[in-house]
């Protein structure tokens, strides 16, 4: 049996497992409350841990390793401002969301402001998460097609096609309820994969683990902190700052990220699920890097290369030269990482679009059709990303995370921290201006005083969308929804 045919049924086998799960989750009585919200019964520790899988994607897979190409560890300075993140959201944000028993976290500024601010936010999730969940979606894709589908003469819209369809069906009955099982497999998954990937580098080297340990603590890519530049990008309290509010967004703001937190039975179960979750993502990222300073040695002293793969391209270099265990893994770390992010993506989108657009969360009919359509325009996205990527993975999904992420910010924060009312109805042209707003002040920025706005961009896009709600203060708006 060739690798292809070996990778294609690890593949299936690793499919069967998933929908076994899915069936063994799911009753045939599962409603929307189900799919929406898990019936609030999910454990917060198996929540925890599999929203670690849900957000360590595909392309946390590749790209981080990659990045001690370019910026050595200081990455983990976002990581430890993510911290600092997941507390406010456990904080702040939770207690409001489990106060007004939401099922999805947009309804609030519908309490708060107005229907049209509520429609806003809505809006700007589903466009945003759509097409990130593509671009990390994309990585499985295009991974399984390089390694396996093109030996066989599967064409790439094909290979999509397939995938989403897959997910598409252990997702379209228990929705979030399957969700938290399925993630928990997937983490597992995950993290076996990397271990043992880390462990053949290792080995490959012919070093033991105390001596890995201190190649990478003497290699020069393993500086973490930037403190003399404060016009770099990767200083240290421009990242710090930036991974905080990157979390509120990304978490806080993510209906995909906080419906897991809402299937936990109390206010109290999901802040320590929160918590724990938060911590537990600075040693995953630990991992990867650690991973991206060891093939950058192997490829200079053992395998004897001057110049060294691209960022994205430094880890599956390495799995075509290792050969089947490897690319074994390397495919099952993939698969785990990519599927975890896309169906809990895809779900989240489909409870979005019924509860806060079409207001009915109720309707299974609906609901079925919803996530259907939603799937079918997910693989459509992919198709597209594939003819349009040129860049790296993880900084494409932080731009558009800074300028779509930016207006919900601006939204919340001016909600949470201030009593002001609005004019609903300037709500939108606000959020769309002030995106726009954001890519002038880089521009002239760049051009005039030689600064590169990095992740902070995110930062001034909530700033901006927060001093236009107060411009437009004062008018109490008369479209108050009921609560959900």
């Amino acid at each position: 049996m060739n690798a292809a045919a070996v990778v294609l049924t690890t593949v299936i086998i690793y499919l069967l497992i998933l929908f076994s799960i899915s069936r063994w989750t799911t009753s045939r009585h599962s409603t929307n409350d189900t799919f929406f919200r898990g019936n609030r019964r999910s454990p917060w520790a198996l929540v925890a841990f599999g929203m670690i899988g849900a957000s360590v994607s595909g392309v946390t897979f590749v790209s981080v390793p990659g990045m001690v190409l370019t910026s050595s560890m200081t990455y983990l300075q976002v990581c430890i401002g993510f911290i600092l993140g997941y507390i406010a959201v456990a904080f702040i944000l939770l207690p409001v969301y489990y106060q007004l028993n939401l099922t999805t976290i947009y309804t609030y500024l519908g309490h708060r402001f107005g229907q049209s601010s509520y429609k806003t936010g809505s809006t700007f999730f589903l466009f945003s998460k759509l097409v990130g969940a593509s671009v990390k979606f994309y990585v499985v894709c295009i991974i399984l097609q390089q390694f396996v589908l093109s030996a066989l003469g599967v064409p790439f819209p094909v290979t999509v096609a397939a995938m989403v369809l897959l997910i598409w069906i252990y997702t379209r009955r228990g929705g979030i309820g399957t969700l938290v099982f399925t993630d928990t497999f997937q983490t597992i998954c995950l993290f076996a994969a990397l271990l043992l990937i880390i462990w053949q580098a290792i080995d490959t080297m012919g070093l033991s683990l105390n001596e890995a340990i201190d190649k990478i603590a003497s290699d020069e890519r393993s500086q973490v902190f930037v403190w003399d530049n404060w016009k770099s990008p990767r200083y240290f309290w421009k990242q710090l700052l930036s991974g905080a509010f990157i979390v509120i967004v990304m978490t806080g703001l993510d209906q995909d990220m906080m419906q897991k937190n809402l299937t936990c039975r109390t206010l109290k179960d999901a802040q320590k699920n929160m918590c724990t979750y938060g911590v537990a993502f600075l040693p995953a990222n630990l991992l990867f890097l650690a991973l991206g300073i060891l093939l950058a040695q192997w490829y200079t002293g053992v395998y004897g290369v001057s110049t060294l793969p691209e960022g994205d391209q430094l880890l599956p270099a390495f799995v075509a030269q290792q050969g089947l265990p490897v690319l074994l893994l390397f495919t099952i770390g993939i698969m785990a990482a990519s599927f975890s992010s896309a169906d809990s993506a895809l779900t989240s989108l489909t409870t979005s679009f019924c509860v806060d657009i079409c207001q009915d969360s109720d309707n299974e009919k609906l609901r079925k059709q919803v996530h259907l359509s939603i799937c079918l325009l997910f693989a459509l996205v992919i198709l597209t990303i594939h003819a349009l990527n040129n860049q790296s993975l993880i900084d494409t999904i932080y731009l558009i995370v800074s300028y779509t992420y930016g207006p919900l910010l601006g939204l919340f924060a001016f909600g949470l921290f201030t009593k002001k009312p609005v004019t609903d109805r300037l709500v939108p042209y606000i959020c769309l201006l002030s995106p726009f707003l954001c890519y002038a002040i880089d521009w002239l920025c760049q051009r005039q005083f030689n600064y590169h706005f990095g992740y902070e961009l995110l930062m001034l896009n909530g700033l901006l969308t927060f001093l236009g709600l107060w411009l437009i203060r004062g008018k109490r708006s008369e479209n108050k929804i009921n609560e959900r």
